[in-house]
């Protein structure tokens, strides 16, 4: 009989995919899951950088200051440990601990995800300030946190849960 794995990846006759078997599979879709992430990590780092050699980088004001450097510094969080699990492969491979690196993997890929939507609400928040004003730009990030939230940690965890 066929199972949808819980972890995805298609279907896998689960009586016959080891332990073993089962590690490597989990470790290659999650490497491709991060892989997807840090494109995005990149990219609104590269914004960042690019943000700080503009000709209206010196007229922000405090908040808009403070709110770059806070993103920037979540972005750099977000790559580290985004990349981590890679790290972890590299430097554990070939030593019997696949299902140690996998679980440690998730788990950082999931706080990986905390940094980068907190990341992308900053980015958002500093343009908008700049380009609505602050309490529209304030109002925006609400929504895009809210939408973070729900899809990126409430959706997943929902549907974890059996159903009757």
């Amino acid at each position: 009989m066929s199972h949808i794995s819980p972890g995805g990846g298609g279907r896998f006759p689960l009586s016959r995919e080891t332990p073993a078997e089962r590690a490597d599979r989990n470790l290659v879709e999650l490497l491709q899951e991060l892989r997807v992430v840090q494109t995005g990590v990149q990219i609104v780092f590269a914004f960042l950088l690019g943000v700080a050699f503009t000709s209206q980088f010196p007229h922000l004001d405090t908040f808009e200051r403070t709110t770059y450097v806070v993103t920037l510094l979540l972005t750099v969080v977000s790559s580290a440990v985004l990349a981590t699990p890679v790290a972890l492969h590299r430097g554990l491979f070939h030593r019997g601990a696949k299902v140690r690196i996998v679980a440690l993997s998730a788990r950082l890929a999931e706080i990986g995800l905390v940094f980068l939507a907190l990341a992308l609400n900053g980015a958002v928040l500093l343009l908008m300030d700049v380009v609505l004003g602050r309490i529209a730009a304030v109002t925006v990030t609400a929504a895009t946190f809210a939408m973070f939230t729900g899809l990126w940690f409430v959706l997943p965890r929902a549907l974890r849960r059996p159903t009757p």
